[in-house]
């Protein structure tokens, strides 16, 4: 049977590729030939012309967050937009969580210092 396929990605091209993992070590991008990050199984790529998606993306990696399978299914949640990134930091600043925590938990508590309308 031949190994599982995984996704790698290298963030300067914005480029995705499935590879078999045969292990920890570097792979390099067909394109720039930088190191790619291995990113887990679960991945799907943004748009090439999605700046947005890859700047989210590039906030997840480069916060150690991945996309592995969980025993029931996917990865769980992860933000998808750039107005959800800042909201996390910001609570992430707020209550002393670690980034990587607050930015994959599905459900955020969020005290809103707003006073009620009349």
């Amino acid at each position: 049977m031949p190994p599982a396929k995984t996704s790698y990605v290298c963030l300067p091209c914005r480029a995705s590729y499935k590879q078999p993992y045969l292990g920890d070590h570097d792979r390099l991008c067909p394109r720039c030939a930088k190191p790619m990050i291995h990113v887990g199984s679960a991945f799907a790529a943004p748009r090439r012309r999605d700046t947005q998606g890859w700047r989210v993306l590039s906030v997840l990696l480069h916060a150690g967050v991945r996309f592995h399978k969980s025993c029931c299914g996917g990865p769980g949640y992860r933000p998808r937009t750039l107005h959800e990134v800042r909201e996390r930091m910001r609570y992430a600043r707020t209550t002393g969580e670690p980034f990587a925590q607050v930015l994959v938990r599905h459900e955020l508590h969020m005290r809103r210092d707003r006073s009620p309308r009349s």
